[in-house]
């Protein structure tokens, strides 16, 4: 005989491929569907209804397949409250907590939808029934008592659709080639930030050492002078090079302008970082005239804000440098918000690590020189990422170039 359920979705879910998706899904999993209504919008910015019946053999089979379509958006046609069950201590929560994709979430409490705040991938969610509220948390930040949403009744996730507007990331979201015209892409990037940036919103940089070793540190430091910067994510390495050289000319103890070694430049991070020390941080470095030009520097003079994650493999490390890795997530959290576009280049983990605390609406560009790094990325959650293929040191010169050429002509 079998188990069934009626399923719903509603929005563009035939151009974004969500449709597609939802057959590909069931099929793949050993279930079946009936389409029972499906209402196509007839024009362009119209959206479109379905409802079907999903079939399985067994009702384990049957709750698995509709686990995988709640995640598109699809929804039971009769949708009750979600079910709520107390922390039992501090970091301890009930079985078959519900865990949060980065798509923006509802809950529906007490007969009425609720948008889940703070959306970040892998968290629970808490619902306040004094304040009618729902926020996502990390487990860690789980206290004795919250109202922990349990299994996926009552949850409504908005699959992240096409956009409507004509931009980059609609017809490049979430892929990778290594054969695409890449100085088009970086002109479209460029266009991209410039409208961000009319719009008010915040661009942040996640960037790794490659940034300095490749040469492209004066095109990101020039990037944050001229305002198109908001917010720097990276770790000791990043900040450590940009200051060696800066004193020295040298990163990793090579000459940047010629691309050799130096007599003892292996020791020039060491030094850079002993002098940071010296100083008790960067910017009392720089007050002091330490430090006269580059990426920390400019991040300092512009007010720019940075978050600089320790790692196991930091030497020193500086001053600045947050050792505590939970420490380090809640500093980035608070800057996150607001941020309507991020520039990751070349630094897999950090990406990773900063596109797991990202909502999948923040436009998100992934810049890496290995192709697997950028699938990696995407694999890992941070689907609305486009990626690009492309050297540090390639990239970040020739967008610095194109923002000033396109902001020129918008002068004139």
């Amino acid at each position: 005989m079998g188990e069934s359920q009626e399923i719903e979705l509603r929005g563009h879910i035939i151009d974004s491929g969500i449709m597609t998706q939802l057959f590909d899904r069931v099929m793949d999993m050993g279930g079946n569907f009936e389409i029972l209504v499906f209402d196509i919008g007839k024009k362009k910015t119209d959206p479109s209804y379905a409802r079907l019946r999903i079939n399985a053999s067994t009702r384990e089979k049957l709750r698995a397949i509709l686990s995988e379509l709640h995640l598109l958006g699809a929804r039971p046609v009769e949708v009750k409250d979600v079910h709520l069950v107390a922390a039992e201590a501090d970091r301890v929560v009930p079985k078959g907590f519900y865990t949060t994709s980065n798509h923006p979430t509802q809950v529906k409490y007490l007969g009425e939808w609720i948008d889940v705040s703070a959306i970040e991938m892998d968290f629970l969610i808490v619902v306040d029934p004094h304040h009618k509220t729902a926020t996502a948390r990390a487990l860690g930040k789980i206290t004795k008592g919250d109202l922990v949403v349990i299994g996926e009744q009552g949850v409504s996730v908005s699959y992240p659709e096409r956009p409507r507007e004509q931009s980059t990331f609609e017809f490049m979201h979430g892929t990778v080639s290594s054969e695409r015209p890449s100085e088009i892409l970086i002109a479209k990037i460029a266009k991209e930030i410039l409208e961000v940036r009319k719009k008010g919103g915040k661009i942040a940089v996640v960037g790794g050492p490659a940034i300095i070793h490749t040469g492209a540190g004066k095109a990101l430091a020039g990037m944050i002078h001229n305002g198109y910067i908001d917010l720097l994510f990276a770790g000791n390495a990043l900040a450590t090079h940009d200051i060696e050289y800066n004193l020295y000319g040298t990163s990793l103890g090579m000459d940047i302008s010629t691309g050799n070694p130096v007599m003892g430049g292996h020791k020039h991070h060491i030094y850079a970082i002993s002098e940071i020390m010296r100083a008790g941080s960067i910017k009392n470095a720089i007050d002091k005239g330490v430090i006269t030009g580059g990426i920390m520097y400019e991040c300092v003079k512009k007010d720019v804000p940075f978050v600089l994650a320790g790692s196991i493999r930091d030497d020193g490390p500086l001053p600045d440098v947050i050792q505590d890795v939970m420490e380090a997530q809640d500093a980035m959290r608070k800057h996150i918000g607001g941020c309507s576009m991020v520039l990751m280049i070349a630094t897999l983990l950090h990406s990773i690590a900063v596109g797991n605390c990202l909502p999948s609406n923040v436009k998100t560009v992934c810049v890496d020189i290995n192709p697997a790094h950028l699938t990696k990325l995407m694999d890992r959650g941070t689907t609305q990422a486009i990626g690009i293929v492309s050297d540090a040191g390639t990239f970040l010169p020739l967008l610095a170039r194109q923002l000033e050429i396109q902001s020129s002509n918008q002068k004139k």
